[in-house]
């Protein structure tokens, strides 16, 4: 357990682009009960007020999480969602009650034996992957119960998952996760990964626990970690925070962020 416990110490993944001032949507995230927080970051709820004017677009920025989602209106349609290389957008109508469950990297695969890399750069039926869960979430989720009650649910069932259970995992792989947790981003893991394992081994169970290679990772854990910076547009210019964050230039800078999050850093810091 120690090898992945120290993950929840060094990785916060964010997602921001629910701006506080959208007077017609709530977005609020809970921390699961101790026994959980080794595996999930948070339960997550994205619901409107009242009946909105336009459909609204939610933008996922990358954080290198899996999600499990479904609203809870129409528990019967569950997704889950993998690690994403770039943003992703979904059109979810004028009026909505999401809820997700975000797990911190490589807990997903650990907890339910499914390759990360099967679920990468999309999102699909949860029944495809987890039809036991996908079947739950179906039959004891309803629209009558609070966020609160169905994180009650979803902390109980989770457990289930873990209690009594010894983890089979490779230390090396975790060794080189915590590395690149702990550098933020900012390493050659080519090199800078000394694990034992040789670069081909190591991005082939970086394939199966995050869904991608350790370089590709590395690069949204960076992304990751100039959110938890929250710099203003006028700091990050005179602070040059990309050098730090390990950028040659400030172009390179703005073509990854603008990948990862969808708009400039001018304008996701405004």
């Amino acid at each position: 357990m120690k090898a992945f416990e120290s993950i929840k110490e060094f990785y916060k993944p964010i997602q921001p682009t629910v701006k506080t001032e959208h007077k017609g949507i709530v977005y609020q995230e809970i921390h699961p009960e101790k026994n959980l927080e080794n595996f999930v970051y948070c339960f997550w709820q994205l619901k409107t007020r009242s009946i909105l004017d336009t459909p609204f677009v939610y933008q996922v920025v990358s954080d290198g999480c899996i999600d499990i989602f479904f609203d809870k209106n129409l528990p019967s349609e569950n997704f889950v969602m993998g690690f994403c290389r770039k943003y992703t957008e979904f059109s979810i109508g004028k009026t909505f009650n999401y809820i997700g469950i975000r797990f911190l990297p490589s807990a997903f695969p650990l907890l339910f034996g499914v390759n990360a890399k099967d679920l990468s750069n999309k999102s699909q039926e949860l029944k495809l992957v987890l039809p036991e869960f996908a079947s739950w979430i179906n039959t004891s989720i309803n629209t009558k119960q609070s966020f609160e009650k169905i994180i009650d649910l979803l902390n109980s069932k989770l457990f289930e998952k873990i209690k009594n259970r010894t983890f089979d995992f490779d230390a090396r792989f975790f060794k080189a996760l915590n590395l690149i947790l702990k550098k933020k981003g900012v390493l050659e893991t080519e090199s800078d990964l000394t694990t034992g394992l040789s670069p081909r081994q190591l991005r082939r169970i970086f394939n199966f626990y995050i869904g991608t290679t350790p370089k590709a990772f590395s690069k949204v854990i960076r992304f990751q970690h100039i959110l938890n910076a929250k710099p203003s547009s006028q700091s990050l210019k005179e602070n040059k925070l990309f050098y730090d964050a390990g950028f040659y230039d400030q172009a390179h800078f703005i073509k990854d962020f603008k990948n990862f999050y969808g708009v400039t850093p001018t304008i996701a810091f405004q």
